[in-house]
């Protein structure tokens, strides 16, 4: 029995992983989630006044995370998920439990990341936490099932290579 696959699309903020996730799940007919939809108030609270997250910070809110997708596998449900994942501790805890988990790592050069988050604007998380973001970032390694993709890229172009990809690996249709 195979089970419904998981795409987790992660990157720093300001990568692109909420346009590209979504864009991804729709082309594709598979559910979407916001991973930043599930952190606590506290979370968004925390960012907003400038304070990075610690891992205790995080833990709940990637259990969480982790729960959603769990439950689209047993609801035989295929879904992406855009979230940060910075670690790889991080992500080991996102699979945990998640059979079929491919990762969409968005790479972008600081000061693209740094103009992108300067014009956006009603979002919790200020341009100043990028530096702490790219600090923590530890990149996906070749045995985490990943593509690496760049954010210079346009969105249409990401999504066409990981529609690619995807197409590539038999676990990940539906």
């Amino acid at each position: 029995m195979t089970t419904a696959p998981i795409i987790l699309v992660m990157g720093v903020s300001g990568a692109g992983k909420t346009t590209i996730a979504s864009r991804l799940a729709e082309r594709l007919g598979w559910a979407f989630l916001d991973a930043d939809d599930l952190h606590p108030p506290a979370n968004h609270a925390k960012m907003a006044r400038g304070e990075p997250l610690d891992d205790a910070d995080r833990r709940p809110w990637l259990a969480a995370v982790s729960d959603w997708m769990q439950t689209q596998q047993k609801r035989g449900a295929p879904a992406v998920v855009a979230c940060s994942a910075l670690k790889r501790a991080y992500r080991d805890r996102l699979r945990r439990g998640v059979a079929d988990l491919a990762i969409v790592f968005i790479q972008a050069a600081p000061q693209l990341l740094a103009e992108r988050l300067a014009r956006r604007s009603g979002h919790f998380m200020p341009p100043s936490l990028l530096t702490s973001q790219i600090e923590t970032l530890e990149p996906p390694t070749a045995d985490e099932t990943v593509i690496v993709v760049q954010a210079a890229q346009t969105p249409e172009q990401i999504v066409e290579r990981v529609l690619d990809w995807v197409g590539d690996r038999p676990s990940t249709r539906s």
